[in-house]
């Protein structure tokens, strides 16, 4: 199971940028621009550097962004940065210096290190580490010290521990392990004790517990949980109070309570409506707003987040997008929301109201990105490492 097409003459693409010319933007969205800035001349302002990234899977390329006091996007020194065939997102390392990128069509995983003070990315000794067949998303757990990888097409999660000093990845006695059918999302507990995956062929959420010395996974009890139709991306909020389910076949949103244990039991109301073909979930680190970008209505739904996790739309969503919304990612502060368009090849940048959760498009976007941009990651300047938001 490949990612969805929509009607672009490429193939499959996704996330971060590639060939960084004039794209342009769709009906009543100013044409996505690119704009180059010293990281240096941002922290010379006093400013604590972000950056955000983007993983453009047509182009087989992560695009990487300092991320201005407004929120406006600047592409640093040297993006794009290589990766493999079909890249899908960047993921992170809580601990900050490290970052990698599953390669959906070419079956491996690309392994960076992060320059925190230029936001540049370099391939490490060993990348690209071998994963199963068609690896899509993955999640790395508080301490830095596992990776987990969904292999869409063998049914599996690859588990690898990651080496503190170098970041190089090795398979832990296991795995891969076995889950249902077609894996997508996956998502860490906060507390690095449980981790979640959605599988869009059986419409659940599966779940497992971690080993904290061995990063193996065992079966949570009461999982798999279900969920809607051809679940998507999942996310848990920074809370670790409540957990998401983009359903891109129902065009709905699941919402759960985290129970003590990591079992999941449905928020009252679930599932909430979204738009059509919804894809992406990204949760601000206060745990109080949910983004969902929905990818064949073009647009993005936003909701507030009770104690239980039930969902209430923002007044004013869903907020227009772009061409075929898929990745979404959020700031470490929580004041910007970032989107990628697969369809238009650009992100598109948003303000985010602290008292309402609105959106507001930033001055300038959309931002130039490669070909099929998806997941959006950002990360914040830690010394020479970059962290990204909590999660």
């Amino acid at each position: 199971m490949v990612p969805v097409q929509r009607g672009l003459t490429a193939t499959c693409v996704i996330v971060l940028a590639g060939a960084i010319s004039a794209c342009s933007g769709a009906p009543g969205i100013p044409s996505a621009r690119t704009n180059s800035i010293s990281s240096s001349a941002l922290r010379a302002a006093g400013a604590k550097v972000q950056y955000a990234f983007s993983a453009n899977f047509g182009s087989g390329n992560i695009s990487a962004y300092a991320i201005a006091s407004d929120g406006a996007l600047a592409q640093v020194a040297s993006s794009p940065f290589a990766a493999g065939n079909g890249p899908t997102q960047l993921i992170v390392s809580p601990t900050g210096g490290f970052a990698y990128a599953p390669n959906f069509l070419g079956s491996g995983v690309s392994a960076y290190a992060i320059d925190g003070k230029t936001g540049a990315l370099t391939q490490i000794t060993g990348s690209p580490f071998a994963t199963g067949n068609n690896p899509y998303f993955g999640a790395i757990d508080p301490k830095g010290k596992f990776l987990y990888i969904a292999n869409n097409a063998d049914d599996s999660v690859s588990a690898y521990s990651i080496a503190a000093k170098t970041g190089a990845l090795k398979a832990i006695k296991g795995s891969p392990f076995a889950t249902g059918r077609f894996p997508d999302g996956v998502a860490m507990a906060p507390n690095g004790k449980v981790l979640y995956i959605s599988e869009n062929g059986d419409g659940d959420v599966r779940a497992y517990s971690i080993d904290a010395g061995t990063g193996a996974l065992k079966a949570l009890k009461g999982s798999p949980f279900a969920a809607g139709s051809q679940p998507y991306y999942v996310a848990v909020a920074p809370s670790g109070k409540s957990l998401f389910v983009a359903n891109h076949g129902s065009n709905t949103v699941s919402a759960y309570a985290v129970e003590s244990t990591g079992t999941l039991k449905a928020a009252a109301g679930s599932p909430f409506q979204a738009g059509t073909s919804p894809y992406g979930l990204a949760v601000t680190p206060n745990s109080k707003y949910l983004y969902v970008p929905n990818a064949g209505s073009n647009n993005v739904s936003a909701y507030s987040i009770a104690a239980s996790g039930a969902l209430k739309a923002v007044k004013g969503s869903p907020f227009a997008g772009g061409t075929g919304p898929d990745g979404v990612g959020v700031d470490s502060l929580g004041k910007f929301l970032y989107v990628g368009n697969y369809g238009s090849n650009d992100v598109s940048a948003f303000s985010i109201a602290a008292a309402s959760g609105a959106l507001k498009q930033i001055k300038g976007s959309p931002f130039a990105a490669g070909t099929a941009p998806y997941v959006i990651s950002t990360c914040t300047q830690s010394l020479a490492t970059c962290t990204p938001p909590a999660q």
